[in-house]
């Protein structure tokens, strides 16, 4: 996408066309690479010559712009391919009309494919409105024809929301690296674009406009590896039903539930927003790549009344209000009126002047406690808006801390604004917007700190997974799909879920003399391979207190499911104790399969009124015990569970390890579509399951975590290894191995610590050791190497979005080297590679580090020189050669 070279395909001068805009907007972009356009008429457009065919052509270009009608796009793809370009924008949309449209349009992209995959020519598009490059002057779109160059990236599926964006940020003077139109995505998706930003040093910050979500792994993985360096805003439409049904027709995407991809983003690191506004406010302070050094916000006004609304504002929306230092109030004593606020709102009074402001903000900028300053103005008869405008840009302070205005106001105000974009520094006319472009980039730091946390272990519980598949596959060679509570409640002790203990009888006196054996009170419930919700048909009875209430409860739950249910077949009756916790607390678990991310866990307030309270948070498995928690604090029903008035605080410990449970159980069992338990009870004792609902079908053959949007850990990968006598244990890293790096890392020697990080390094950080041990299994790979509990060595392997190339590295305990370890591990890493279709293994060794060189070209390896100006060498090794 930084091609030398563009040909526009339909390029033309009749007004009104998509040809004319797209080939007046490449004129005017000062391109500096060849630019040539084409058209089956030929002809010149302003001076140059308009080629009839793509033969006409000196020399292939590195990117084509087609706009010409959809039955000759397929001819022109082939023609592309065979002449070596690598990237074709196809503006132009599918032949498809009428009711039958959609699947005309589909098989016409199918076919694009087909023509394109042989030459390995990737597609933007169709259906788009183009791409643009404003760093190199490249504008191929018919969106605005003024571009202004910055760090800041836009991709979008709906064309006239990326030409709002861009017509927008000329006005804010907030400039683009990137304008990506992403039309119907039969190529090139969201994925492909992320991982090319990840790698993009002129992208700042990330804008994303999103209806629907093609390849979720492959999102899954390129948001959180771009999350990781930049931020990343997105904004998902089609919220509601008839939006959702709007924006599948618009793109042909698969909108999907909207909490799905509310939890698919927290999950990846990405900041959400709900409207354009908030979108354009985002952009605003990310466009000017605004780093608060805290996250307290001080507010420095010449209105109270407007420092007030903003305060509020700011706890709305979860933000801190600095705590001004002593000194810094001692500072403002000398320098302000004496009326003015004493305390953070900084109101320095309505007369205030530019010099008082400068002041002002330069003394805040010194108080080592303050993130970022808001500064607000109300015009005045008293001191010009534009002036104080202009001192504030000037000011010494705002070199030393981010600064965001609020000028809020009119024509006067507005002059003010001016100024501010002028000078680089985000402007809003509202306190809300300010305020809200603030916490967009906190939102940010807070997730990925969420996201770097170390999750603790759980304690080990041994997963019977062959019990349940037994159970599993009786259910299904019975033709059911519903497991009884009975089975439910065994498959979930297997995952070492407390479950409450449960009995099955055939008939009302068995009932009675099983609940007279085990105490009361005691429940009764139905047992039906037909009835899913056991309440729905008056199934369930609770706190019975005899024999002879059990004995009619039996009868009447027999009566009314003869009624309510009259074609189920009644299995029997379950009977178990109460459960009887004064404090305890319903809760309900669940999993689910979506149709854009695959499973999917949820959490939230249970019991019988579950649906109708609509309390709960989803997240994508797999999960820790952090991610655990972090769901469960987004529920209404957490405050609740933090203890209240005379409550003590329950277990939301234990809640989380059966929420980790529960996500290990989906990932083993691939036959379980459906899920739920509910009631959980919680309390300050534990978890306890008293009922569970188990969906069960037979899998459509994809590999065990093939359906997961974000790759379990995969603990087929774990394996025992004899080595020169040893006994050896090789497993891929665990996120909680955080604390065994922290020691190993300790331990090695500073000139082992420098051939493998290439430089020292003092310590490992929480930030690198969360990297290093938290990683996508699915792009990478770390492979630890253990003699019992002390690590000896660890592997890594980096893949490319494509899995063309990989590149590796190694590092074995400074005092267990020259064992053999170091190829061992290396081995053992391009084994995984060749399974994994890698096709070449590369890696940068430094010149001097003899043993590693000697040990790559043992392992076939071959040296392709360094890059230019280092002193380290490229090794490469194709995994199809012997």
């Amino acid at each position: 996408m930084a091609p030398r070279s563009v040909v526009a395909i339909g390029a033309g001068s009749r007004p009104g066309s998509v040809g004319a805009a797209v080939t007046r907007n490449l004129l005017a972009g000062g391109f500096k690479g060849d630019l040539h356009f084409v058209n089956v008429k030929g002809g010149e457009v302003e001076g140059r010559p308009v080629r009839r065919s793509l033969s006409e052509l000196p020399q292939p270009a590195d990117l084509a712009i087609i706009m010409t009608p959809a039955e000759t796009v397929p001819g022109l793809i082939e023609e592309l391919g065979r002449h070596g370009t690598r990237v074709a924008v196809i503006i132009s949309a599918g032949p498809g009309v009428g009711p039958n449209a959609a699947e005309i349009n589909a098989r016409w992209r199918r076919h694009l494919l087909e023509t394109a995959r042989p030459f390995l020519l990737r597609i933007v598009g169709p259906n788009c409105i183009g791409y643009a490059a404003p760093k190199i002057g490249l504008n191929g779109s018919f969106g605005p024809s003024r571009l202004r160059s910055g760090r800041l990236a836009a991709i979008a599926q709906s064309g006239a929301v990326l030409a709002g964006l861009v017509d927008w940020g000329m006005a804010q003077g907030i400039g683009f690296s990137h304008l990506f139109s992403m039309g119907d995505m039969a190529d090139v998706d969201f994925g492909d674009v992320l991982d090319m930003l990840a790698r993009d040093y002129d992208t700042r910050a990330v804008l994303m406009y999103v209806e629907g979500i093609t390849h979720a792994r492959k999102f899954m993985s390129a948001a959180r590896g771009v999350a990781r360096l930049k931020p990343v805003i997105v904004l998902k439409a089609g919220r509601h039903a008839a939006a959702a049904q709007a924006a599948a027709s618009h793109t042909g995407a698969m909108a999907g539930s909207t909490a799905v991809y509310e939890a698919a983003f927290a999950r990846a690191g990405l900041v959400s927003v709900t409207g354009l506004g908030e979108l354009f406010d985002a952009a605003e302070t990310l466009g000017h790549g605004l780093l608060p050094r805290t996250e307290q916000l001080a507010i420095l006004t010449n209105g109270g009344g407007a420092g007030i609304i903003a305060t509020d504002l700011l706890m709305d929306e979860g933000g801190e209000l600095a705590t001004l230092q002593q000194a810094t109030l001692a500072e403002l004593d000398k320098r302000l009126p004496r009326i003015w606020s004493h305390g953070n709102p900084v109101d320095i009074v309505g007369d205030a002047d530019g010099g008082r402001y400068a002041a002002a903000l330069d003394i805040l900028a010194a108080d080592r406690a303050v993130g970022a300053v808001l500064v607000m103005n109300v015009p005045t008869a008293l001191a010009s808006s534009e002036e104080v405008a202009r001192a504030v840009a000037g000011s010494a302070g705002r070199r030393v801390l981010p600064v965001i205005g609020c000028w809020i106001g009119g024509p006067d105000a507005d002059a003010g604004r001016r100024v501010l974009h002028e000078s680089r520094i985000p402007a809003f006319d509202t306190p809300l917007r300010a305020v809200r472009g603030f916490m967009h980039i906190i939102e940010y730091r807070r997730g990925q700190r969420a996201l770097q946390r170390t999750p603790p272990s759980i304690p080990e519980a041994h997963a019977d997974t062959a019990l349940v598949r037994t159970i599993v596959e009786a259910a299904l060679a019975d033709g059911r799909q519903l497991l009884t509570e009975p089975e439910s409640k065994r498959v979930l002790a297997a995952y070492g879920i407390p479950v409450v203990p449960t009995e099955i009888v055939r008939d009302a006196a068995e009932a009675a003399a099983v609940a007279a054996r085990i105490g009361f009170p005691v429940a009764v419930k139905i047992l039906s391979r037909d009835i899913a919700h056991k309440s729905d048909v008056g199934g369930v009875a609770l706190d019975l207190v005899s024999e002879q209430t059990v004995l009619d409860a039996v009868r009447e739950i027999t009566g009314k499911a003869l009624v309510m249910a009259n074609q189920a077949r009644i299995d029997g009756f379950v009977v178990q104790p109460m459960i009887k916790r004064r404090d305890a607390i319903e809760l309900i678990l669940g999993a689910a399969e979506d149709a854009v991310f695959g499973p999917i866990l949820m959490v939230g307030h249970g019991g019988v009124a579950a649906e109708v309270i609509d309390d709960k948070a989803l997240a994508l498995p797999p999960l820790d015990p952090v991610l655990a928690e972090s769901a469960l604090s987004r529920t209404r029903v957490d405050r609740l569970l933090r203890g209240y008035r005379d409550r003590p605080p329950a277990a939301r410990g234990a809640v989380a390890e059966a929420m980790v449970r529960l996500s290990q159980l989906i990932a083993d069992i691939d036959e379980i579509a459906e899920l739920d338990i509910n009631p959980l009870l919680v309390d300050a004792e534990g978890v306890i399951a008293l009922d569970a609902r188990i969906v069960v079908r037979r899998p459509a053959g994809q590999e065990r975590a093939a359906r997961f949007a974000i790759r379990p850990y995969p603990v087929e990968l774990e394996t025992d290894i004899e080595h020169r006598g040893q006994r050896l244990h090789i497993r891929p890293i665990w996120p909680e191995d955080e604390e065994l790096l922290n020691v190993f890392t300790k331990h090695l020697t500073a000139e082992d610590i420098r051939l493998r990080f290439f430089g020292p390094l003092r310590e490992l950080t929480h930030e690198m050791a969360a990297r290093l041990s938290q990683i996508d299994y699915d792009r990478e790979m770390a492979f630890l190497l253990l003699d019992g509990k002390e690590l000896l060595g660890v592997g890594r392997l980096a893949a490319d979005p494509d899995f063309e190339q990989a590149e590796f590295a190694l590092i074995v305990a400074s005092d267990r080297q020259r064992h053999g370890y170091g190829g061992l591990l290396l081995g053992h890493v391009l084994d995984y590679a060749r399974k994994r279709g890698i096709k070449r293994v590369i890696g940068h060794v430094l010149r001097e580090n003899h043993r590693m060189l000697e040990l790559a070209e043992q392992l076939g390896f071959r040296r392709e020189g360094g890059r230019a100006g280092n002193s380290d060498v490229r090794v490469v090794k194709v995994l199809d050669e012997p």
